[in-house]
């Protein structure tokens, strides 16, 4: 399907000089002088190398239509992650590279949506945020304002996230996963 610059979004798949990328992120640039231009940051789904690319925006590319199914995650083998289809309870891997690092806040039981191409899983989605615990937590220093300044903090699965000054270790927060950034406390 041939869509225009200015439609790209983070998270489409391009079929770019014959092979398949997925857009990370989209910038819309209006210089002074010439025309408007999309600079488009991409990751080849098979061998992972990443390229900046400049589209004008009313240039069109191929977006490619993918299937999307919803399957629940098992468990995690080394780099290897098990996923099943909740309707015919068929199991699919998938490497940790195909989801990056948001793989971190993968739990068992995470209902997940993965994008196929050809039967080949392509890429995997998690839930835009999940709920998770602080285990560890830098005391609040004297003099800091809460606005402007993030402590260090260790959430459950090891990963290092910044927080506000008021929120203590054993405490349950809300992480955005495609960020890795606290959003807010977690009103459970």
């Amino acid at each position: 399907m041939k869509i225009t610059a200015i439609e790209i979004k983070p998270g489409n798949i391009l079929d770019h000089q014959n092979r398949l990328w997925v857009v990370l992120k989209r910038e819309l640039i209006q210089p002074g002088k010439g025309g408007a231009f999309a600079q488009v940051e991409m990751r080849d789904i098979r061998t992972g190398n990443k390229t900046n690319e400049r589209f004008r925006t009313q240039e069109t590319v191929e977006r490619v239509r993918m299937d999307e199914k919803e399957y629940q995650f098992l468990f995690a083998e080394g780099d290897t992650l098990t996923f099943m289809d909740q309707e015919s309870y068929e199991q699919i891997t998938v490497d940790r590279s195909k989801v990056g690092d948001p793989a971190d806040f993968l739990r068992d039981g995470m209902v997940v949506t993965i994008q196929t191409y050809e039967g080949e899983a392509m890429a995997v989605t998690l839930p835009q945020t999940v709920t998770m615990l602080l285990t560890e937590a830098d005391p609040v220093v004297k003099g800091q304002t809460a606005s402007s300044s993030y402590k260090p903090a260790v959430l459950e699965n090891g990963r290092k996230i910044l927080v506000p000054p008021f929120i203590e270790a054993g405490t349950r927060i809300v992480v955005d996963t495609a960020e890795g950034t606290y959003v807010e406390r977690a009103k459970d």
